[in-house]
């Protein structure tokens, strides 16, 4: 027999159920992504209590003002887009297809999304959401102080750290592609 051809074997029936129940516990990950679809509804209600808020001080604002608004407008919708790749990819790639590829609507992207390309896209949503908030720091002194100093600093520092883990996640990937298949 060949070494890729399946075993002869019969399988146990106290086998076959514990491989069934197993594999049917990927439905228990079916309400979290089920909680992060409800958690848009959280950062929308955020995201219009930010608009409200800038637009009712449109007029009044500064232009510093009303770019640090815009960019907190940005950040929540990064952060809603965040939420709709990982929870149709994780869906696709853990639980189960979504099984409306002919909807008129249908992403280009979904369903083409893996393990691989999830972490990476993740990554780079947390560091452009990182730098936004970064710029917003920057953005909103009026003088340093050297607490403000040390706390800017380390948001530097956090925000390198997520830059380099985007950039060292990449290239091992990138790597397993190209010797995993050999």
């Amino acid at each position: 027999m060949a070494d890729n051809e399946p075993s002869a074997e019969p399988i146990s029936s106290i086998e076959r159920l514990l491989e069934n129940t197993i594999f049917a516990s990927r439905w228990l990950l079916a309400p979290f992504y089920l909680g992060l679809a409800l958690s848009i509804v959280v950062v929308l209600i955020k995201f219009m209590a930010e608009f409200f808020h800038l637009a009712m001080h449109a007029f009044t604002a500064t232009e510093s003002d009303v770019i640090l608004g815009v960019l907190s407008l940005v950040d929540l919708a990064l952060m809603g887009s965040l939420l709709i790749i990982v929870i149709f990819s994780g869906y696709e790639n853990f639980v189960s297809k979504i099984h409306l590829n002919d909807h008129k609507d249908w992403p280009e992207w979904m369903g083409k999304i893996d393990f691989s390309a999830l972490k990476l896209k993740l990554l780079s949503s947390i560091v452009a959401i990182s730098a936004i908030h970064l710029l917003k720091s920057f953005m909103a002194l009026k003088t340093v102080t050297p607490e403000m100093e040390k706390s800017l600093f380390w948001l530097v520092v956090i925000h390198l750290v997520f830059v380099v883990s985007s950039v060292l996640l990449a290239l091992s990937d990138r790597i397993a592609a190209k010797y995993g298949d050999k």
